[in-house]
């Protein structure tokens, strides 16, 4: 996972609610950690990013949802709720088309929420998910898609944190949709070598990356 889902940013011809409405917390409840909530939620995203069922992917994508919304009931002024609240809005996107016109507006409010309040979350989470939402939506007025902001949201993932992997994988695609192959390819190939230092020290993650890194090597947006 490249910090965010790789989300399948089509034009839905329904547009359904991509969030429902959470009861409040019950008097007298227990708060609820918002560190907890937001790993849990960020979890259960990845999981249903990996996971090859339907079946199986739905009530993950239903985890996500639930712990990011309640993340962001009991801490509205955290990066990190927002932040896993947009994640989960991704793969939402991706798995029920009919939610993606008003998530992944809503995707865009929350990251640039969280990139304001900790833009070293996650090493530069809520910048590069930022970015590539807006490079791969599509643009006014079927989504917010913004190739130029997508670009300098890229950079700025890039600039805090030039040693991850897929800040430069995100700068790469950036930069493709920007017509500057040369660029593209050398911020994937260094993406890409970062990626395999990242798998021979065991990262679970890295293995995507690699084959993102491969794809944007040879000019191909990943998917």
């Amino acid at each position: 996972m490249r910090g965010g889902p790789l989300v399948a940013l089509l034009g839905a011809a329904a547009c359904a609610a991509p969030l429902r409405p959470l009861p409040p917390p019950a008097a007298g409840a227990a708060t609820e950690d918002p560190g907890a909530l937001a790993a849990r939620s960020r979890e259960a995203t990845r999981r249903s990013e990996h996971e090859t069922s339907a079946d199986a992917r739905h009530p993950l994508v239903e985890q996500a949802l639930e712990a990011g919304q309640r993340c962001v009931q009991v801490a509205p002024a955290s990066a990190e709720c927002d932040y896993a609240l947009a994640l989960a809005l991704g793969v939402q996107a991706r798995e029920h088309p009919s939610t993606a016109t008003q998530g992944l507006k809503a995707m865009v409010e929350l990251l640039q929420k969280a990139n304001g309040l900790d833009p070293r979350l996650d090493r530069g989470g809520p910048a590069r998910v930022l970015a590539l939402v807006l490079l791969r939506a599509p643009g006014w007025p079927l989504g917010p898609g913004d190739p130029e902001t997508g670009l300098k949201a890229a950079r700025q993932a890039a600039e805090l944190f030039p040693g991850h992997a897929p800040n430069q994988l995100a700068l790469s695609e950036a930069l493709l949709a920007a017509d500057d192959p040369g660029g593209s390819r050398a911020a994937a190939a260094r993406g890409l070598e970062l990626a395999r230092a990242a798998a021979a020290s065991g990262e679970r993650d890295a293995d995507d990356w690699i084959r993102d890194g491969e794809a944007l090597l040879g000019g191909q947006t990943p998917r």
